[in-house]
């Protein structure tokens, strides 16, 4: 008896050392709650078939891939396709360009006039977080960092997610953005106060709408739009698909 005791001790004590060395991959403990009032598309219009849309300018660097038109209003300056490969058409300051760029401030607003009685107040980092349709707020500054963030559209593949953010968006290196029960890309909206910037192959999906800037680090992809009202998009080796 006394035998199987010191055993039994010993397996424990290593059980417990091991335990606590074990490094958990990073849960946010914050539980988002079910919303019941629905969320419609805001309407892109001229704008919908963009995968790239800025006001001052747009810049890449080494081999980025736009899946999907590039346009560019009112500023002038394109450069780095070459070698960056745009599978699309490239629209700067002409008729559907000036047209774009109306219909994109027009989303905007109403992306960032939405309200709802059940809104969800986030703050801080979403990574770890899982979110389900609806309507959600920050009076600051977001980011997707230790965690990746989850959008669940619970079964329904016309569920509508906003996120309306009053200031910053960032993403950190390698951090992904995940589809489930039935999210599609195409449903998710970023309304961004300031500007958007992606981290080193951080994987990102649904259209981000921003007031400035968008800047995409190195490897980051986008499933989506990238949108910049008033600056410029900055691309790094990118892939970038319109949905």
């Amino acid at each position: 008896m006394k035998k199987l005791t010191f055993i039994a001790a010993i397996f424990i004590a290593v059980s417990i050392m091991f335990t606590g060395c074990k490094k958990d991959t990073p849960v946010n403990p914050i539980k988002i709650p079910i919303q019941t009032v629905v969320m419609v598309q805001p309407s892109l219009a001229g704008a919908i078939n963009f995968a790239i849309l800025a006001g001052a300018s747009i810049t890449s660097t080494n081999a980025t891939v736009i899946n999907g038109d590039l346009g560019l209003c009112p500023g002038t300056s394109v450069g780095g396709f070459p070698p960056g490969i745009l599978n699309g058409t490239k629209h700067v300051n002409d008729p559907i360009a000036v047209q774009a760029k109306l219909d994109l401030t027009a989303a905007y607003n109403d992306l960032a006039g939405r309200t709802s009685t059940d809104i969800v107040t986030l703050s801080g980092n979403l990574g770890g977080l899982t979110l389900t349709p609806g309507l959600y707020k920050s009076t600051s500054t977001l980011s997707v960092s230790s965690g990746d963030l989850t959008f669940d559209a619970k079964g329904d593949a016309n569920a509508v997610f906003i996120i309306q953010i009053a200031s910053s968006l960032t993403t950190t290196s390698g951090r992904k953005v995940i589809l489930s029960g039935g999210a599609v890309t195409s449903n998710i909206y970023w309304q961004v106060g300031s500007s958007a910037t992606f981290g080193t192959t951080s994987v990102f999906k649904g259209t981000v709408i921003a007031l400035q800037s968008i800047t995409f680090n190195t490897g980051a992809t986008l499933d989506g739009k990238a949108l910049a009202r008033n600056g410029s998009i900055t691309m790094i080796g990118n892939t970038i698909t319109k949905f």
